[in-house]
């Protein structure tokens, strides 16, 4: 069989599983994948590699490769390495990302821009998937085209070689432009290490198939009303219709329920479904506020779960029972509500690895930050969430609340407390609800094995999550070694208003009149700045910029951490930003090398992010 190397750089799994499953097609094909983590540098050497390489990189962070890749871009942006390099090497690369955060499938970029820089060229097009629309509407005809490219590719080589009885060798002045081309790509990308430019632009791929399912939808519009395979105007017309047209191997039609067992949906994971009461839910923001921001708290104390500080965990959530009904209304199927979809795939499809598993993409869990400490709570687990409203906007406008948070908002109201975090005496009268829950897979944001090291902690709005276990924790901690040594703690917190949406307000202050939160800076963008406690900063990172001195000292001369939660979108890069701006500032260097210096801390895990879009 024809081989090439198959590389995947992953971070929650994703990149892993697409490069599984093109390793899984390659034997239909007649190839055969020599599958690697990126990190196993070992198994491979892209110095000396003859065959055709495929890459897929995730993107996480605000922009940056996956952990599993860091040591491999680190060690191809070695700026002494020659531009003729990979020179030898054939490469496909397929880019992972969400176009809600700024730097879009910037983790593929980073490698992609670099391979090219180094003298690699492309025997197939980069492809470009997008989270926030469906990662599937690129990857599967990614993969599809892969195959007739590796085969041409492998065709050319085999014509070059039988032309020259050697190992295809590319002419004097494509060379030359090759090499030129790469020192301008050098000299292009010099900082882009650490961020490149967004494209802004969803992927053309996704808007030739959306294109392609307006049409296919609209040229039944005639024949057909609408269903549960179909759809007509003014749905039909949408950049993304729901329903799209199945695919000509598939059968769908609906099955009446059988019984109430069959009814249940199952719920599948790789990791462990706890089934938990709510024992509490407190509104932490006034009516009044831009925002509903809820904690609540799970009791977990007659399972397994566990957790410390900083972990995070995943809610599952099913769709709303508006939401469906909704859906049931506009596709005229509201008798046939008990009814099964049923899909099958034709007996006489000629179509290769047609599965359905692709067909039924799953409700993903949604993942929040721990917000206790079990020391503090035990057997309790605390999460802080924003009820996440929105206008639609077709065919009319209607407020709408997200689907995880909308739904846990109203399973709340029946514990619901307004303001009273302290209190929960209450709650108990109800009947609780119950949620599933299931750990998330390794985290890296935990507090320091050594509680002398100094941290600093930036999280506005919900950001704040996490460190409120962090705090109970260490408070925990000195009660238990009141002679212990303990290294400062520094945390900056910004809200819109100081009576609306000012998280843990109360907390906050107990926890800074007793020592065990050393620095309270608050920031205030709706406000003007009043008091001891609120510098005269509107956002956190301008806070971060008023006590430059003291965080860079924190983060360079006494070896702490930096731990930084919330928005990827605009505050992670805008904090990032600041960072760069004061040890520039304070300790005399160029702007690259404070970025450099920063890209050091995130290595050493002494700058941590906990980001979300």
């Amino acid at each position: 069989m024809r081989r090439f190397l198959l590389l995947y750089a992953t971070q929650q799994g994703q990149a892993k599983a697409i490069a599984e499953e093109i390793c899984e097609q390659a034997v239909v094909h007649g190839f055969s994948a020599d599958l690697h983590c990126i990190s196993e540098s070992s198994k491979y050497d892209l110095k000396t590699e003859t065959a055709p390489l495929v890459v897929v990189v995730s993107t996480t962070g605000t922009g940056d490769p996956p952990d599993t890749a860091r040591k491999f871009v680190k060690e191809i942006q070695n700026q002494t390495l020659p531009v003729d390099f990979f020179a030898h090497l054939r490469y496909g690369l397929l880019g992972l990302g969400d176009s809600e955060y700024t730097y879009f499938c910037n983790g593929g970029k980073i490698i992609d821009k670099r391979l090219q820089e180094l003298g690699a060229r492309h025997f197939y097009d980069t492809g470009h998937a997008d989270d926030c629309v469906g990662l599937e509407l690129v990857v599967e005809p990614w993969i599809a085209g892969l195959w007739p490219a590796l085969r041409e590719h492998f065709r050319s080589s085999r014509g070059q070689e039988e032309i020259s009885g050697t190992a295809p060798v590319a002419s004097p002045a494509s060379s030359r432009t090759d090499l030129v081309k790469s020192e301008l790509l050098h000299i292009e990308s010099q900082v882009e290490l650490l961020r490149f430019n967004d494209s802004g632009r969803k992927d053309s791929e996704v808007l030739k198939q959306n294109a392609v399912n307006s049409n296919q939808s609209n040229v039944l519009i005639e024949d057909f009303e609408s269903s549960l395979t179909r759809s007509v105007p003014p749905l039909s017309q949408a950049s993304l219709n729901v329903p799209a047209l199945p695919p000509e191997y598939l059968q769908v039609h609906l099955q009446e329920s059988l019984g109430q067992e069959e009814s249940q949906a199952s719920v599948t994971s790789a990791d462990p479904i706890f089934q938990v009461p709510i024992s509490k839910a407190v509104q932490l923001t006034t009516n009044d506020a831009i925002k509903t921001t809820l904690l609540v708290e799970l009791d977990i104390s007659k399972t397994d779960f566990s957790y410390q500080p900083g972990d995070a965990f995943s809610v599952i959530c099913p769709n709303g029972d508006s939401e469906v009904q909704s859906l049931l209304q506009r596709l005229q199927l509201e008798d046939k509500r008990e009814h099964y979809v049923l899909l099958k795939i034709k007996t006489d499809t000629k179509k290769k690895g047609a599965a359905l598993p692709q067909h039924l993409p799953k409700l993903q869990p949604r993942p929040y930050s721990c917000a206790s400490s079990s020391l503090f709570h035990p057997g309790k687990l605390h999460f802080v969430f924003n009820v996440v409203e929105f206008l639609s906007t077709a065919p009319t406008e209607v407020l709408r609340k997200g689907v995880c948070t909308g739904w846990l908002a109203l399973l709340v109201a029946s514990v619901l407390q307004p303001n009273t975090y302290a209190s929960h005496e209450d709650s108990r009268k109800a009947v609780a609800p119950k949620i599933s829950i299931s750990p998330r897979t390794a985290n890296y944001f935990h507090l320091p094995n050594d509680p002398s090291i100094p941290i600093i902690m930036v999280g506005p709005g919900t950001g704040i999550a996490p460190f409120i276990g962090f705090l109970q924790h260490r408070e925990k901690l000195q009660e238990q070694y009141p002679d212990g040594n303990f290294g400062a703690v520094w945390l900056f917190f910004g809200c819109r208003h100081k009576d609306r949406d000012y998280l843990f307000r109360k907390e906050l202050r107990h926890l800074l009149k007793h020592g065990i939160l050393t620095h309270l800076k608050v920031s205030f963008s709706r406000d003007a700045p009043v008091g001891e406690e609120e510098a005269t900063a509107k956002y956190v990172q301008d806070n971060i910029q008023l006590h430059g001195q003291e965080v860079v000292r924190i983060l360079l001369h006494e070896n702490g951490c930096i731990y930084v939660c919330g928005d990827a979108k605009n505050m992670a890069k805008d904090v990032h930003d600041a960072l760069v701006e004061i040890i520039s500032k304070e300790i005399g260097v160029e702007k690259l090398e404070a970025m450099k210096t920063l890209a050091t801390l995130k290595e050493d895990k002494r700058y941590l992010q906990d980001i979300w879009s």
